[in-house]
């Protein structure tokens, strides 16, 4: 039992990192039927820059909020210099332009930053807690409270601002937004803004944990990525459900049979899920007319 419990809290970590990259997926996609892949990017910018602001002598917190700002700022030039030109094209070439962006962030995080493993102290200490015969740091508990209240935040804005209400109507007809007098491009922006953000959160949140380095978004991305069609391309109650369930999956799949296959689990699930169920767990089923 004590083991299970122990992959258990480890799959619901890592798990709640896939969530958020998932989510971001979601937001974008929903508002510019975009699949961002230098999501990723966005978590990797998160943690690097917190370690160098925080190594420069400022506090922890506001090392972690410039993080945020700046990587905000990342996510809102990648629509309006790479996205937004392109607007029109077809969607196999936004998604090699997000991968290109997704190059290009890694090259740049190299050059100015470094190349090497970095880590951040943890946010409440480091002794370990005993659950059950498992072992479960504080930044654990950390990571999933901090991705429960980004997930209330993002709920209160989507139901409560009228920047809110106007993704929302973006996501659901571009077209009826626009005759109703909504600045879709302005939305659009915002929703990069806020994933990034989403993304620089869940970097910070991890990086006491798992390190961080220039080339580590590539990775997240991709477990992201079939964490958002495991549950449903666009939902994302779905998002945050397949993250938590991919995280799960490759901490058993780890344990228990072995640690090799483990970046596997994220590949394999989006070839069943592909044959399967297209749609994702939550994802709706559509007809369109011809």
């Amino acid at each position: 039992m004590a083991e299970f419990l122990q992959f258990a809290f480890s799959g619901l970590t890592v798990g709640a990192i896939y969530a958020l990259v998932a989510l971001g997926f979601t937001l974008i996609y929903n508002a510019s039927d975009v699949a961002n892949f230098a999501q990723g990017e966005f978590v990797m910018l998160g943690g690097m820059v917190t370690v160098f602001a925080y190594a420069a002598g400022l506090p922890l917190p506001f090392a972690a909020l410039i993080a945020i700002v700046f990587t905000a700022l990342v996510g809102l030039l990648l629509h309006r210099v790479a996205i937004e030109p392109a607007r029109g094209a077809s969607p196999v070439t936004l998604i090699i332009i997000t991968i290109g962006a997704s190059i290009f962030l890694r090259g740049i995080t190299a050059i100015v930053l470094d190349k090497n493993f970095h880590s951040l102290p943890p946010f409440f200490g480091s002794e370990p807690m005993s659950v059950g015969g498992a072992t479960l740091l504080p930044q654990s508990i950390v990571v999933l409270v901090g991705v429960g209240l980004v997930l209330l935040a993002l709920w209160l804005f989507m139901s409560r601002t009228l920047r809110g209400k106007s993704l929302l109507a973006t996501a659901a007809n571009r077209m009826a937004a626009q005759l109703t007098g909504i600045n879709t491009t302005a939305v659009i922006s915002i929703a990069f803004v806020i994933s990034a953000a989403i993304g620089a959160i869940g970097g910070i949140l991890v990086t006491p944990i798992t390190l961080t380095y220039y080339d580590g978004g590539t990775m997240l991305a991709l477990k992201g990525f079939a964490a958002a069609v495991l549950g449903g391309m666009g939902n994302p109650v779905g998002a945050v459900v397949g993250g938590l369930v991919l995280g799960l999956l490759e901490q058993f799949s780890a344990g228990y049979i072995s640690s090799q296959y483990k970046d596997a689990v994220a590949f394999i699930v989006i070839l069943l899920v592909l044959f399967t169920m297209p749609q994702g767990l939550f994802g709706a089923k559509t007809v369109e007319r011809v």
